[in-house]
């Protein structure tokens, strides 16, 4: 007899049929390599995800997380990348556990007083940030002094910094260091303010899909698939995740 053909989970059916995963991602959660390629964990996560369904993975960039909010509502992709935040429920249909976790830090310039975290969070201190990032939504919350200065993007909030506009760049700390080669003397504070700790995300009304992912996730946790992977691409401030309230 015919070998049995191994059975597909309904929950991939859809995307088996189209033929593709479509994934949104933004910046900095990429990079490119010297032929355009695109790089980075979240991307290799992704890759992974699509090599476990059995279907190519297509990559659509996009400027910010409020148009993958927007892409997901509109169709127009299948899975996305959100640092988990309360703010960001309400847009989505759900979030996976995390699959890393990624450090918060400033990018200063040489002359920059600034040492620590606390000396940042001062009346006559500007912070760049990039509007709805994951980082962003998180020092909100934490600075009472500070005067934040939001940026479209991480490039336009770097050129904040460079042009002397603002004294210190808010984002995760690998985005910080590779712009930072950019700036003579520029450093990147030690200490971190937290961490974006980035999921998968899908549209409304795919709780089927979303749990057929957050398995996925499990596995490549248990098996050590993200480990490597993290270790493989090496960006600073990049770890797998540790548990941490609910969404791991």
């Amino acid at each position: 007899m015919p070998p049995a053909r191994p059975t597909i989970d309904p929950r991939w059916a859809d995307l088996i049929a189209a033929g593709q995963i479509r994934f949104a991602v933004f910046p900095p959660q990429y990079g490119k390599d010297a032929d355009g390629a695109l790089i980075g964990p979240w991307i290799e996560v992704m890759r992974a995800l699509a090599i476990h369904v059995g279907v190519p993975a297509t990559f659509a960039e996009l400027a910010n997380p409020d148009r993958l909010v927007e892409s997901l509502a509109a169709g127009s992709c299948d899975v996305g990348s959100l640092g988990f935040d309360p703010a960001r429920t309400a847009g989505v249909g759900g979030f996976s556990p995390s699959f890393m976790q990624v450090e918060y830090s400033y990018l200063v310039p040489a002359d920059s007083a600034i040492r620590t975290i606390t000396d940042a969070d001062q009346p006559a201190i500007r912070i760049a940030t990039v509007r709805q990032h994951a980082s962003t939504l998180t020092l909100v919350r934490m600075l009472k002094h500070a005067t934040l200065v939001d940026a479209d993007g991480p490039d336009e909030a770097f050129e904040l910094l460079r042009a002397g506009r603002v004294d210190a760049w808010a984002s995760i700390r690998p985005a910080l260091v590779d712009h930072g080669r950019r700036l003579p003397g520029a450093r990147v504070l030690a200490e971190s303010y937290g961490a974006n700790r980035p999921a998968l995300v899908v549209p409304k009304g795919h709780a089927a899909r979303l749990a057929a992912i957050s398995e996925f996730i499990a596995e490549a946790k248990a098996s050590g698939l993200l480990r490597r992977i993290i270790e493989r691409v090496g960006q600073p401030g990049t770890q797998p995740a540790v548990p941490f309230g609910t969404h791991d």
